[in-house]
This record gives structure tokens, sequence and C-alpha cells, in this order.
């Protein structure tokens, strides 16, 4: 990472109405980076927490898949709020894919999707594979969902597929993919957050030894990233940066309090997604701690 970057470039980007021109503009911007670099110099640009963290997520997909497309993608999982390969109904049959994916982040505006699918015969034990599809080609058709009141800038979609031409890509889906996603999205989509609050630090002239507390918790960040994604020892790292995070809630609060309305506005709305994959996290840390 290049810390100097980030101590002392302060551009931030406007917010785009389209996602995926935004983050055209962003990696024009940027150049050629790594998906850390992605994550925290482009967390850093960001206007709001949302698009931080859709920047963060991105930089996640890329580590997962580091031949995707330079554009916006999409993880296409969830269904019935669930995971688990048993649970999912999606199909995947001679390179088509069948099925629903009912919550996509930014699905509407990516420009490649990739899909988990059950791909075992049948009588077996549900085996996943992941598939890439493209919006728009025959089959694949991508609804918006109304805006949710955590992040209403970064949309949602529910993707329905039929009978859709896909590329398959090498490994198993589970065990390659969706399983170590969790914790991909966890170290990067922090790392972006944690860049953002840096940056409105700066803006805001927040108190030094804030600011250097957060870019300590970056430079955390930026050994867990080195870290492969089922790596226990990894995973503990990972829950002594979120706990450094959750740490330091208190001494962010009361400096944005302290600066511009429209950060602590931003921040009280959008913070919660910090906790939204928070038991995972718990029982992941958990059974790391036990093999350590």
């Amino acid at each position: 990472m290049p810390w100097t970057d980030l101590l002392h470039r302060r551009e931030r980007l406007p917010a785009a109405a389209d996602l995926a021109e935004g983050f055209a503009t962003l990696l024009q911007a940027l150049g050629n980076v790594t998906p850390f670099e992605l994550a925290v110099a482009g967390g850093r640009r960001m206007a709001t927490p949302g698009l931080a963290f859709l920047v963060g997520y991105q930089a996640a997909l890329r580590m997962l898949w580091p031949s995707a497309p330079p554009s916006l993608g999409a993880l296409c999982a969830t269904e019935q709020r669930s995971l688990r390969p048993a649970d999912m109904q999606t199909r995947l049959k001679d390179l088509r894919l069948s099925g629903r994916k009912d919550f996509v982040t930014a699905g509407d505006a990516a420009d490649w999707l990739l899909v988990a699918a059950r791909s075992e015969e049948p009588g077996e034990t549900p085996r996943l594979s992941l598939a890439v599809v493209y919006p728009g080609e025959p089959g694949v058709k991508v609804e918006k969902l109304p805006a949710l009141p955590l992040m209403p800038d970064i949309s949602h979609g529910r993707l329905q597929l039929d009978g859709a031409l896909c590329e398959l890509l090498a490994g198993d889906g589970w065990d390659a993919y969706v399983k170590p996603f969790r914790s991909l999205e966890d170290v990067y989509v922090l790392s972006a957050i944690t860049a953002w609050l840096y940056g409105v630090g700066q803006d805001s002239d927040w108190p030094q030894a804030l600011q250097l507390r957060l870019l300590a918790l970056l430079a955390g960040c930026a050994e867990a990233s080195r870290q492969a994604p089922n790596n226990p020892a990894g995973h503990v790292v990972l829950g002594g940066l979120f706990a450094q995070f959750e740490a330091l809630a208190g001494e962010v609060d009361e400096a944005l309090g302290n600066g511009p309305a429209e950060w602590a506005q931003m921040w009280l709305r959008d913070k919660g997604v910090m906790q939204l994959a928070a038991g995972a996290r718990a029982k992941r840390l958990a059974k790391a701690l036990a093999l350590a």
C-alpha cells in the first residue's frame, strides 16, 4: 500500500447517480492497483459510507476472481436469506443456469454476475459450482429492489435465471468461492470503511491521536489482507481488527458530532453495515481460537 498517497491525497469523488459509472471513474483515477489499494485508496475518496462499502465489496470480488473484468460486478449466492448449499434451488446443467437469487448487492448496476448454483447429480450430496453470467443476455434478468434505510445509495437487485448460458469457474463453488468470500468481504469492507473515516478525519481536523489509531487499524488490515481466507490464524487477526474498530466507536461518534453535520448524519444512518455479519464473524472467530 502506498501510504504516502493515503496521507497526502485529499480529493474526494462526487457521488454518481450511476454506480457503474462512478466505479469506472474511480478505477480511472486510481490506475493499476491491488485489491487492498482499491479498498483503501478508493474508500478514502468516496462521498458516502455506502459507496466506500461498495468499493470494499468490489475489492473482495477481485480477490475471489483475480481475472474479473475491470467493471462493477456482484456475487449472487443468497436464496431465502440463506447461503447453505442445501437451501439453494438455483441449478446448473449443461452450462445453463435456472433459478433465482433474492438479494444481489448493486446487481442492477453490475456488468457481470458470479452465480452459485447446485450442480450435483440427483441423489448426491448438495454441491455448488460458480458460474459467470452477464446482465442483458438471454435468460438473465435483474429486477431492482426498493432502496433500504441502510446505505440507500447502494441498490440491490433480484436475479432471475431461465436457462441462461454461462461460463464455469474452476474449483468447488462452496470451498473455493462462497465460503472464503465471507472472510474476504470482512477484510476489504473494514479496510474501505476505515479509510473513509480516516479521510473524514483528515478533512474535519479530528484529533491527531484518533487519526493515528485509524491509520494503525488500516496497517493491521494490510496484514489481514495477506492471509489466506481459510487460515484460522488470519481469522483471529481479523477478529482483533474488528475489536479495535469497535473500541474506536465512541471517539469516532464524538469527533463526528463536533464536525459537519452531513458526515455525522451519514455515519449514523449507515454504520450498522459493520454489524450485519457480526454473528457469523463471532462463530468463525470461536472456531479459529479453538484451533489456535
